[in-house]
């Protein structure tokens, strides 16, 4: 069972969409990115990219962000999402997109964010397509945290050549969460 960790909807129960489409983050993964991500989360612009279930931007509106966005473009995780934001209380900070997580970073974000996660599909090259856009994308200032999702042995050394920096990455048995800033100036 899937619930929220920590904040103001700590202990409350989310579901998360049938089927293989989605690959919900383990409580224990997600407490371990949440504590690393501790100082960024209260106030901030959060951006919850391939969603899912929205435990992720869920998690960081319960401790605090100001206004998440959920992005993803299966109906089926959108009613998810709308449904957990519902049961946990937390609509009022929440934007729900119904759209591709690349083209919604490059064009539908209007403000910027203070963190950018996403769990798109593993081995895709999503993470990819996700900094490329990033590059270009208003939603991504000087000292917008980006973390992406992918399997563990992926190679993240793209970044460099877009105009970024891996500030840390997390490895966990099968996936890891790579930190990504843009390059100072």
């Amino acid at each position: 069972m899937m619930r929220v960790i920590a904040g103001s909807a700590r202990s409350v129960p989310l579901t998360a969409p049938k089927g293989d489409n989605v690959r919900p983050t383990t409580d224990r993964i997600k407490e371990t990115l949440f504590n690393m991500l501790q100082t960024d989360i209260p106030d901030a612009v959060f951006v919850d990219l391939f969603s899912g279930s929205g435990a992720i931007g869920i998690e960081a509106l319960s401790r605090g962000a100001k206004k998440a966005y959920f992005i993803d473009n299966d109906k089926e995780s959108i009613a998810c999402i709308e449904a957990n934001l519902k049961k946990t209380k937390l609509e009022e900070g929440a934007m729900v997109l119904k759209q591709d997580g690349v083209s919604a970073l490059g064009y539908s974000i209007r403000e910027t964010a203070d963190v950018v996660f996403a769990d798109p599909p593993y081995g895709k090259g999503y993470d990819q397509l996700l900094i490329n856009a990033a590059a270009s994308s208003k939603a991504v200032g000087p000292d917008t945290l980006i973390v992406i999702e992918e399997e563990k042995d992926r190679d993240f050394s793209f970044v460099y050549a877009a105009g970024f920096d891996i500030i840390k990455e997390k490895i966990y048995k099968t996936n890891k969460h790579v930190f990504i800033r843009r390059k100072e100036a």
